[in-house]
């Protein structure tokens, strides 16, 4: 399930997937910041720049270069801001394309596996100049991103 809600200028993307496998599993892949390169589209030339980064924790600094329109490259910061072991971690856009980048990241142990919920608050920039962006390209590239995502872990975690 995908899902964007807009609220007082910020949208909300929300993302549910069942994962066939274990609570130590999934959060080893998703908690290491060099997996992102491999569950990202690659026409956006996503790069992490700030090095190896390693085990994951509050405060870490990431720096990416990607690529949100062909042909135009920009940088990316992100800080890991909360962490708590198996259960959820949020990054966050110190600078980069967005005017807030939000992004939690949820999971939760069933009889089924491993629920894993994103969600991502953002605002754009421009006014009301962003808001027509988000109409026309930035909603459908961000489900796309998502929907990417989706199709991979499922191939790589055998659903």
């Amino acid at each position: 399930m995908i899902e964007i809600k807009k609220h007082s200028g910020i949208y909300t993307l929300t993302v549910m997937q069942q994962l066939p496998i274990g609570l130590s599993e999934a959060w080893e892949f998703f908690s290491s910041p060099k997996n992102l390169e491999k569950i990202t589209p690659q026409q956006m030339g996503f790069k992490i720049t700030s090095g190896e980064p390693g085990k994951m924790y509050p405060g870490q600094i990431i720096s990416y270069k990607v690529s949100p329109l062909p042909g135009i490259k920009t940088s990316w910061v992100t800080e890991i801001t909360h962490v708590e072991q198996e259960k959820f971690f949020v990054d966050e856009q110190r600078f980069g394309p967005y005017s807030m980048w939000h992004h939690e990241h949820h999971f939760e142990e069933n009889g089924k596996g491993v629920l894993m919920t994103d969600k991502v608050a953002y605002k754009i920039p421009f006014g009301f100049l962003g808001h027509i962006a988000q109409t026309l390209f930035v909603k459908k590239q961000l489900k796309g991103i998502f929907e990417y995502r989706v199709k991979v872990l499922d191939e790589k975690f055998g659903k």
